[in-house]
Order: structure tokens, then C-alpha cells, then sequence
């Protein structure tokens, strides 16, 4: 074979082109949040889910991943509860309208989500009051 021609195709995923050897090696030098971004990219495929770097504004979609952090922030006008969910490749704000608990909505909770996306003043993707399913707990 000469050099330069690659057997794997550019679009080929990347876990893909590894052997057996290479997957073992990289969950060993790899750190904690890059396997386990891997780990969410994978639900989220499992899911059938779109991932949040493809999301755009106007758009209805259905995302799945973690929540890294849940807040109520007591508004002037109306409670919210906020939550980032994190799915491997970007994040996604999760935002409930009136509410000041959510039960089961906590840190390192997997969760599906399903709403019309939007854009913040900040650029940061949200989804207002969105369905959601709880999964399980531990991952």
C-alpha cells in the first residue's frame, strides 16, 4: 500500500478506526470528561437523538445527555428552574417556566428532552418548558 492512501474513509467515526488495542490504550490515557463525553455521544446515538452542535433555532428536536447543574433563580415576575444538559458535544439550557422544584431534576441525572429550540441573548441554546423523560439512575 503506498503511503498516504488510507483504508478508512474521512467519514469514518474515529472509534471505528481503532483496534481492540487502540480502544484499551486511550481508556487509559484518555481523562474523565473525554470518555465521558464519549459515553453521552453514545446514548445519544442509542437514543436516536440529535446531538446539541447540530441543533439550530426554530428547530424541534429531541436531545438526551446529563444535567451538569440545576438552579432555581427567583425572577421578579415568575420562578424558573434552568438546567444545563450536557451531551458530548455541547450544551443545551433547559429552562421551566413558573416552577421552583422539579422532582428528579438534579445534577448527573440522564435525561430525554424534547422542545422547540432558541437562542439567548448570550448564544446559548435553550428549550422553554420541554417535555421530558427521566432515565435511569447511575448511568
Amino acid at each position: 500500500m503506498s503511503e498516504g492512501i488510507s483504508v478508512w474513509p474521512d467519514a469514518a467515526p474515529r472509534a471505528l478506526r481503532r483496534t481492540w488495542w487502540g480502544r484499551w490504550v486511550h481508556r487509559l490515557v484518555a481523562d474523565d470528561t473525554e470518555l465521558d463525553a464519549e459515553a453521552l455521544q453514545t446514548e445519544v446515538r442509542t437514543e436516536g437523538a440529535q446531538q446539541s452542535c447540530f441543533c439550530r433555532r426554530g428547530e424541534v428536536v429531541t436531545v438526551t445527555g446529563r444535567l451538569r447543574e440545576v438552579i432555581f433563580v427567583p425572577g421578579p415576575a415568575v420562578p424558573t428552574v434552568q438546567a444545563e444538559l450536557f451531551d458530548g458535544t455541547g450544551s443545551i439550557r433547559l429552562i421551566w417556566l413558573g416552577r421552583r422544584r422539579i422532582a428528579g431534576i438534579e445534577p448527573g441525572r440522564l435525561l430525554v428532552a424534547r422542545g422547540r429550540i432558541a437562542r439567548q441573548a448570550d448564544s446559548a441554546l435553550v428549550i422553554y418548558n420541554p417535555w421530558y423523560e427521566l432515565k435511569r439512575v447511575g448511568g
